[in-house]
This record gives structure tokens, C-alpha cells and sequence, in this order.
């Protein structure tokens, strides 16, 4: 049997946008859910019988569905619209220093020791350093996250064939090898509450950047997201 041929970029381009817009519209309805949910927590901001509490109560459990919802459109529409970058050659080490300098205070809070090693002389890349900022972002949320008693997290940067490797090192809790395998798969997590495409999210966004994204882990001993950017023409 021939197997069957790859639809055509356009194709999904094209299913890309027609998910986006329903999840747009999708969230509209959503919001007008969560603004009554609202007024009818206020109606029983007063509660004072078991049935106006028991009755309360619920509404906060939709309430907190319906912001949950908004999470997963949210997430859903960054994984689902990158397409056009607005690609500049770029220094990655000012990058990653801008965005380290935005995390801090966040690992400070959990407990987590930044250690950067960044030289000064790494080859330009051609970027959307906004959009690579959310992929960064990503990593070292994760990162934080399987760090719950607090650890170290390294970012790291080196030439490569012509452009740039990014390694960023954890010592958290580490994966499984069916984990890592599966690791960049949208709405696959590990984590309770996770939406499963923060990953998923910052795979595309390296690939848009003809990058490649890499994983490795070790239960209790932690992971490396290795992410190689090939240098600006």
C-alpha cells in the first residue's frame, strides 16, 4: 500500500485558523458565562442559610471552570497562530539576560538559584524576540515547577555549526523516558492543572525559527531542554 501523502503546509495553516477563530469565539461566550457566574456570586455574597451556601459554593466551582477554560484558550491560541515571525538578527545573549532579569524575582520567591553562563561573543540569530521570549519563558516555568523544595537552574549558550545552543539544566524532579518522549505532545502533562501546551507551544516556536528542541531526563536528577538556532544569514 502507498502511503498516504503529507497535506500541504497551507492545509494546516488553514486548520490553524479555523481552530483559532472558533476558540475566539468560544471564549466570547465564555466570558458573557463568566461575568453572570459573577453577578450570581454577588446575589449570594450574603449567604446565610445552608442552601444559599451549598448554592454559593457551587458557583464558585464554575466560576473557577470557566477561568480554567480561559487558561486553555489562551494557551491554546499562542500554540495555534504562530506563523509569520518577524525575524532580525539578534543578539541571543541580550535576550536571555532581559528575560532572566524578568524571572528573577520569581525564583528568588521559589527558592531557585539562577545561574547563567553567556558569552559575550555568541553569533547573531535570526529572531522574533518577543515571540522567542515566550518559548524561554516556557522552559524556565517548567523548570520552576519541577522544583517544588527549590534547586538550581542553569542557562547556558554556546556557538554551534555556525549558530547557537541553548542549553537550560535543572536538578528538579526529573521525567521518566515515557515522559520525555511524549513531553512536547500538545495537552500531554505531568503536572495537576496544566494545560500540556506550554512545550508543545515553545517546540513550534523553535521550529518556526528552523531550530530544533530537544529533552533529556532522569528521575530525582532532573532534565536538559537543549535548543540549537542556526545563525543569522
Amino acid at each position: 500500500m502507498t502511503p498516504a501523502a503529507d497535506p500541504p503546509q497551507s492545509q494546516f495553516a488553514e486548520l490553524a485558523e479555523l481552530a483559532g477563530g472558533f476558540i475566539h469565539e468560544f471564549k466570547n461566550h465564555l466570558s458573557t458565562v463568566g461575568l453572570n457566574l459573577q453577578l450570581l456570586a454577588e446575589d449570594f455574597g450574603t449567604a446565610e442559610t445552608h442552601r444559599e451556601r451549598r448554592a454559593l459554593e457551587r458557583v464558585q466551582r464554575l466560576q473557577h471552570e470557566c477561568d480554567r477554560l480561559v487558561e486553555v484558550s489562551n494557551d491554546f491560541l499562542r500554540f495555534a497562530r504562530i506563523r509569520d515571525l518577524d525575524l532580525r538578527p539578534t543578539c541571543l545573549r541580550s535576550v536571555i539576560e532581559e528575560l532572566v532579569d524578568f524571572f528573577a524575582p520569581s525564583a528568588r520567591q521559589a527558592n531557585v538559584t539562577l545561574t547563567t553562563y553567556l558569552p559575550a561573543d555568541l553569533p547573531l540569530v535570526s529572531l522574533d524576540a518577543d515571540l522567542f521570549k515566550q518559548a524561554l519563558l516556557n522552559l524556565m516555568l517548567n523548570a520552576e515547577q519541577a522544583m517544588p523544595q527549590g534547586g538550581e537552574l542553569i542557562v547556558q549558550a554556546c556557538a554551534d555549526n555556525g549558530g547557537v545552543r541553548l542549553d537550560l539544566i535543572d536538578t528538579g524532579l526529573g521525567m521518566t523516558a515515557d515522559q520525555a518522549a511524549q513531553v512536547f505532545r500538545p495537552f500531554f502533562t505531568t503536572k495537576p492543572g496544566g494545560t500540556g501546551l506550554g512545550l508543545a507551544t515553545t517546540r513550534r516556536i523553535a521550529e518556526a525559527h528552523g531550530g530544533t528542541i530537544e529533552v533529556e531526563s532522569d528521575p530525582g536528577r532532573g532534565t536538559k531542554f537543549t535548543v540549537r538556532l542556526p545563525g543569522a544569514e
